[in-house]
Order: C-alpha cells, then structure tokens, then sequence
C-alpha cells in the first residue's frame, strides 16, 4: 500500500481511497515528506470514529502541485510519539488535536491547548491558568499586554520577558473569542447558510474565505463552475489583496508615526473597497461569492468603474511610497527590524506574504492554482532579509501585481453564464481546498457521510502558521519596536481562534 493518495486542489475523493497505516509508518511517512523544503503541512486533524480516531495528515508538494494525503487510527487514552518532535512545523496541529480529543504526545515540546474551545476534551482546562513559559532571574521582568487592546482589534494577551527593553521572548496566547464555527458548519445545510458562516471567519479576508468554501462544496456537489465565475472571483480575490494591503501600509506608517503616508494610504483604501460596494453592495465583499452561480456579474459599468480607480489609485499610492522610503526616519524604524530568517521560517512552516519575505517560495496561485490563477503568468514576489521593511515592500510590489492582473482580466470578461441546479453532496467523501488569501494560504477541508451531509469541516487560516513568525521576529528587538513587527505581519485573532 502507498503511504498517501496524490491529489489536486479541489480534488473530490472517496474517503475510503485515503491510505489508513499504522501510526509508527503514518509518523515517517508525514515527517519524512517535510525533509524536503518544497513540502509543508496544510492540514493535520482528528476525525472522532466509532470510538477511535482517524487522524488525516495533508502535506503540499509544492514542484508537483499534490497534496498528499494519509491517515491512521488511534486511541485518546493512548501516548503516541508526536511529529512536533521532528519538525516544529507540526506543533500547532497536534496542540488542536491534544485540546480537542484529548490524545496525548512522549517528547511534543510545547503541548499547550491551542484555543480552549467551548468543546475541549478536558473543561478543567481554563485559559485564566495558561502555562506560560518562565525564566527565572532577578535581572529579568515580564511584560504583559492585553487580551484587551488600547486600540480597536481583536482580544490576544501577549506575554514578554525582557532584559531592560529589549525582548528575550514572547509568548502568544489567544483563544479569546472562539466561536465553534467548524461545529456550526455542520449544523447548517443550505449553501447560503455556509457562505456567510464563510465570510465571517476572518473579517477581513471575506473573499479568500469564501473563494475556499466554495471550492469544497461545488467539488462536493461535481459542479464545474463557468469561466464567467470563475473570472469575477479572480478579480475579487485580488482586489481585497490591494484593499488590504493599502490599510496596512497605512497602519505600518502610523506605527512609526509618519502621519502624512498614514492619512494618505488610508485614504487610497478607501475608493477600493467603495468599488466593492458598487459591485455588490458591501464593503467587505460579503454576498459576492457564492456556491453554483455569480449573483453580481462583470458588467461593462462596473469595468470602467474599475479602471478609473485604478487610474486615480496607481499614481498616488507609488508617489506615497516612494516619498515614504526616500524618509531615513522611516527606514530606521523599518530595516533590520523583525526579522525572522529563512531557516526560522522553514522550521515553523511559514505560509504567505509572511514565508515570501524570508526567501520561501510559498503562493498556492502558483504551486497549486485554482480559479483562472492557472491561466495568469503569475511569478510569487520574493523578498530575503526577512525584516518589517520586507514586509511592507512586498505589500508595494503585489498592489502593482494585482493591479496589473485585473486590469488584463478586465479585457476579456466572458459572457455571463446562467445559473446552474447544483446536485447535493456525494455521499463518503473527501474534499480539500486550497487559496492564496491577501495574508497567505487558506485551507478549508471537508468529509461527508453515507448521506452527503457534511461530517467534518476544517478551517486553517494562515494565521494558525505565522503567529510563530511574530514570537520570533521580535527576538533581541526593544519592546517599542513590537507594535510595528505586529502590524507588519497583521495576523488574525478570529482566523486564528474559530
């Protein structure tokens, strides 16, 4: 028997042609395959059965554009061998299934519950009494800021020890505002129903989200969506990547306290996501995609409406930029701040903008297209110091990118397609979907049963991966610099908890 099934992105399988080996064989395997660089985890989960656990471990292989895909059974009141152990990659993964069904690891390095989800396995379990790491010494001092933050996002408590201002080490504990979303998934059967529970898994990335949702269900249902469809979520998917990558550049200034590119960018943001009230009456894009049909189509009015901005966008947001890195004040606080090494980033299993600045060459529209992405010459920006100011170039350079993508879709928008009667979910099945959010890779993964009705539904934001990368960027940095080093990853808490 082969250790894994080759699959695509969007790929339907039966769930009976997934490899089940022993755990000793499943630990190789899944290990073994992330020796190689080209290879990252996407997803690694348990699936309660008849008692036991199947455990489904997905790793992309990003030459060939597979996911291969494997699983074992186990028993909760057993101790396994973890693949943390092996590869620090897999840590977040095994902490989940650790919280959830109360599996237990010999050697996991760092087994703290990852959420504290309402439905943990042990409820004694409290986040009041999280372990936090300790060094003792008279000479160091701990610093704790939030869950409640000064200004207005989302609730993590940050957990500092320091040596005078400058940081030894950061824990990160969030969990704060976790909703059971998975569970809801399975509760809800109508495809709208799951489309908004879709859009409101991270707020800010309602397109990638969504775009990965239905990715599941029409593979689950054996639709192939038009050209017409698949076009206009193209455009959208890159167009929340300028909106939110110009917010950031913003926030970026403000932490260093440049008010005019703050006010500037902040105000270039702006006419991007009016373009998406015009599109389909919502700011955030929510009601733009959904499952089976393309309820708000490309019209020529909304073509011109598209250019135009991008006319009045694209010169103001280079001169902006420009301005900002000719500043020596600004590129102080930028340069060699934050930075997380290409070695640090392979070891963690970095995905997204965050793995591109330090050298890895991780963009799911280019190692495992979907949409039109395989249509599109797309080349993943790469940057290799890996510091705060690579972080903000690359946000510059993919704007200019996607600008210049929708901008050659626009040219040939395909006739729009009428909608579609979309067949229920084949029953025993195996579905995984794979996009390049603005913030990097987005998993979501589903499993039917003998009836069609959704099983289990898993949802890995890439910030599950790169909220390491924050610990470690702000190493050996003052503790002023950890508002910019946070701002220039801008991870997400909700994405994050569920």
């Amino acid at each position: 028997m082969a250790d894994y099934i080759k699959i695509k992105n969007n790929q339907r399988i039966g769930t009976g042609e997934i490899p089940v080996l022993g755990y000793d064989a499943f630990l190789e395997a899944n290990t073994g395959l992330l020796e190689d660089k080209y290879c990252h985890c996407v997803n690694y989960f348990a699936w309660p059965v008849n008692g036991r656990l199947q455990l489904f471990c997905c790793i992309a292989d990003d030459t060939t554009g597979h996911i291969l895909v494997s699983s074992s059974m186990a028993d909760a009141g057993t101790t396994y061998p973890s693949f943390t152990a092996r590869n620090f990659a897999f840590h977040a993964f095994e902490r989940e299934i650790h919280e959830k069904t109360g599996m237990s690891y010999t050697d996991h390095p760092w087994l703290k519950l990852l959420r504290y989800s309402h439905d943990r396995f042990d409820p004694s379990e409290s986040i009041g009494h999280y372990p936090f790491y300790k060094i003792e010494s008279e000479e160091l001092h701990e610093v704790g800021v939030g869950p409640i933050h000064a200004g207005v996002i989302e609730p993590g408590h940050f957990r500092f020890i320091c040596s005078g201002e400058q940081i030894l080490h950061l824990e990160i504990q969030l969990g704060f505002q976790h909703r059971g979303i998975e569970n809801l998934f399975l509760r809800y059967k109508s495809p709208l129903q799951l489309a908004i529970l879709a859009e409101g898994i991270a707020g800010d990335t309602v397109v990638g989200h969504t775009t990965a949702f239905t990715g599941v269900w029409e593979s689950l249902c054996g639709f192939d969506a038009p050209e017409d469809i698949l076009h206009a979520r193209t455009i959208a998917s890159e167009l929340e990547r300028i909106a939110i990558h110009t917010g950031d550049l913003s926030a970026i200034c403000t932490d260093i306290a440049y008010q005019l590119g703050s006010s500037v960018f902040g105000r270039l943001r702006t006419p991007v996501i009016n373009t998406f009230q015009k599109w389909c009456g919502n700011r955030l894009a929510k009601s733009l995609i959904r499952a089976g049909g393309n309820p708000y189509p490309v019209t020529p009015e909304l073509t011109e409406a598209i250019n135009q901005l991008f006319d009045a966008y694209e010169p103001d947001m280079n001169e902006m930029y420009q301005r900002m890195k000719s500043l020596p004040s600004a590129l102080a606080r930028l340069e060699r701040t934050g930075t997380v090494t290409q070695q640090q980033a392979e070891q963690i299993g970095a995905v997204g903008q965050a793995a591109r600045t330090s050298g890895l060459m991780r963009d799911i529209r280019w190692t495992h297209p979907y949409l039109i992405y395989g249509g599109i010459p797309h080349q993943p920006i790469i940057k290799h110091h890996g510091d705060v100011y690579s972080r903000t170039q690359i946000r510059k350079q993919e704007i200019n990118q996607s600008i210049k993508y929708i901008r050659r879709m626009l040219q040939d928008i395909p006739k729009h397609s009428q909608p579609e009667p979309m067949q229920s979910p084949a029953p025993g099945s195996f579905v995984l979907s794979l996009t390049e959010g603005w913030r990097g890779e987005i998993c979501h993964c589903a499993i039917t049963d003998t009836a069609g009705n959704l099983a289990l539904y898993k949802i890995k934001d890439p910030s599950v991966h790169n909220w390491m990368a924050l610990a470690l960027a702000v190493r050996n940095n003052d503790i002023s610099d950890f508002p910019i080093c946070n701002k220039s990853f801008n991870l997400s808490y909700c994405g994050h908890d569920l």
